[in-house]
């Protein structure tokens, strides 16, 4: 009895295929040609996808819709390569830590796991994942004429490299903007910020809390992946050097005035409560009228344009991070990665490549994304083909006034690849950090006080 997963080609291939067809009928006949047609784009890649077929791999993501459209593909991994793959789910807050112990302990539970960017100095260090260009070389597993690597957007390569080695795969990733109220600044006769001086003054006219209305919101609750989301592009831009003089620097007067622009906005133009905002809640505060103009990862704009939820859409409209006084743009440059983890057997490793070059590739980019059948589509696909696809591009335009031309001249030319320090204690440093950005925000200490604390807690964590 042949297996459902057996494809029209490989029946034509025997010499009973004439009795299999007439014992499967025509609804099967249909299957099998509908699976050849869903799986051809793969199948013109020069590689064998069949090579390590019957293996089983687990696939720690986190629960948010790009992943969900990921998994409703894998039946068609399956059907390609013959590769099992479980997906486990994992809130944001716990994968990196779950993810960590796991390589920590060479178990090899998560064949690959949705990474962030700052860990990889860390994986790399310890020899936890696997350097991806030793895959990408390999002419029995990579198709380099197929799969396109330069296709992906460099930036977030460049993020996930480490001496010049990639050690993760984006597959979704984001880039900070600015996302404005326009009927707003069309009342008031204000433009999109250019520079942060211009966005402190816009959010100054029009912050009206006795009308609800309050000028601007930024991330303000500590975590590494909070207040030091917006802090670093902000340090940066004030002309702050991570390395200075190859020691890592958080403290000195870049460093204070970058963070007291961060507090002056924020105390003067935000509602009180964004000190402990996440994204989320900016974002909800946005969609309800409540705040006219914030900054902020581009992915957010699905969430402000959420018809069920949201009261500004068809009044909204984006631009790039403002200038800071160094005269740079600096956006954060984070993406969800794929590493293929070090203590995993050989054919393993392989399967798990294979399943990261399906799940970046352009096609599968774009089935997840504007051809995806369900209601959500993705804003954060890894492919400049997919973001150059006038169908894709019509899509995201939905989302308000140049939301393509935002998004890509920041992943384009306002990306910095050592926005954070890229260093194995990052973990803990960012950590430090937050916690004393929170304390100049909360008015505990003062900001030259909370970064020379930081600076001090710092220091032992960089001599081991």
């Amino acid at each position: 009895m042949p297996s459902f997963t057996l494809t029209r080609r490989t029946l034509l291939k025997t010499g009973t295929a004439a009795a299999a067809f007439a014992a499967l009928g025509p609804a099967f006949l249909r299957q099998a040609a509908a699976q050849d047609a869903d799986l051809a784009p793969y199948k013109s890649a020069q590689i064998d996808w069949q090579q390590v077929s019957g293996e089983t791999i687990t696939v720690a993501v986190i629960p948010a819709s790009y992943f969900e459209n990921l998994i409703t593909l894998a039946p068609q991994f399956k059907a390609l390569t013959g590769i099992d793959v479980r997906f486990e789910k994992i809130p944001p807050a716990q994968i990196r830590q779950k993810s960590v112990i796991d390589l920590t302990s060479k178990t090899g539970t998560y064949a690959t796991h949705a990474a962030d960017p700052m860990y990889y100095a860390l994986y790399a260090a310890n020899k936890w994942a696997e350097p991806l260009d030793t895959y990408l070389a390999d002419k029995s597993l990579t198709d380099p004429a197929w799969f396109k690597l330069d296709d992906i957007i460099p930036a977030w390569r460049s993020a996930n490299g480490i001496d010049g080695k990639l050690y993760g795969m984006p597959y979704d990733g984001e880039v900070t903007i600015q996302v404005y109220r326009k009927d707003l600044y069309d009342a008031k006769g204000l433009k999109p910020a250019d520079t942060l001086e211009a966005y402190m003054s816009n959010a100054a006219a029009l912050n009206t809390p006795n009308d609800r209305v309050w000028g601007a919101a930024l991330r303000g609750v500590a975590g590494a992946g909070q207040n030091m989301y917006i802090y670093p592009s902000i340090f940066r831009e004030f002309g702050g050097d991570w390395m200075k003089g190859g020691k890592l620097t958080v403290n000195g007067p870049e460093a204070e005035a970058a963070l007291a622009w961060y507090v002056d906005i924020m105390k003067k133009y935000a509602p009180t409560a964004a000190a402990n905002w996440n994204w989320p809640d900016i974002a909800d505060a946005f969609s309800q009228g409540t705040v006219a103009s914030y900054i902020d990862a581009h992915s957010s704009a699905s969430v402000i344009n959420n018809p069920e939820k949201s009261k500004v859409i068809g009044k909204v409209a984006y631009a790039r991070w403002p200038k800071g006084p160094s005269g740079k743009r600096t956006t954060s440059i984070w993406n969800w990665g794929f590493p293929i983890n070090s203590a995993l057997p050989e054919k393993k490793r392989k399967a798990t490549w294979l399943f990261i070059q399906w799940a970046a590739s352009a096609e599968t980019q774009a089935r997840t994304a504007h051809k995806f059948a369900g209601p959500t589509k993705r804003s954060g696909v890894n492919r400049t083909s997919v973001w150059k696809d006038p169908d894709y591009i019509k899509l995201m335009n939905g989302f308000g006034e140049n939301f393509v031309e935002a998004t890509m001249g920041a992943l384009q030319e306002d990306t910095d690849v050592d926005w954070r320090p890229r260093v194995p204690q990052w973990p803990a440093i960012g950590d430090t950090m937050a916690t004393a950005i929170q304390s100049a925000l909360s008015g505990q200490a003062t900001i030259k006080a909370a970064l020379d604390d930081a600076q001090r807690r710092i220091e032992p964590m960089m001599r081991g």
